[in-house]
């Protein structure tokens, strides 16, 4: 069965940097879209970065120039770097592998994020 686990998450201070990882199991990772959403108290779950199979990057524009996605398929683990963090990056983080043409979709349990000052 499909898993994927994420790390990394705790609290930070603003200006403050976190790596998250997101290992994944029981799936050809190479093949899918990987995508890390986050989810803050009262909002709906947004898309903060994504990195498809054939090498391509997408930020929403809230994050662009402080964080950075990067997968690893040799180790089937995604990363989010996230630096100069600011009270508003304050969620849970979730990790998504998706693959589009087969309506796969998997979730992680998500990791908490709190930016404190």
């Amino acid at each position: 069965q499909v898993q994927l686990v994420e790390s990394g998450g705790g609290l930070v201070q603003p200006g403050g940097s976190l790596r998250l990882s997101c290992a994944a199991s029981g799936l050809t990772f190479r093949f899918y879209t990987m995508a890390w959403h986050r989810q803050a108290p009262g909002k709906e779950r947004e898309l903060v970065a994504s990195f498809t199979n054939s090498g391509s990057t997408n930020y929403a524009d809230s994050v662009k120039d402080r964080f950075t996605i990067s997968r690893d398929n040799a180790k089937n683990t995604v990363y989010l770097q996230m630096n100069s963090l600011k009270l508003e990056d304050t969620a849970v983080y979730y990790c998504n592998a998706a693959w589009r043409l087969r309506k796969q979709d998997f979730w992680g349990q998500g990791t908490q994020v709190t930016v404190f000052s």
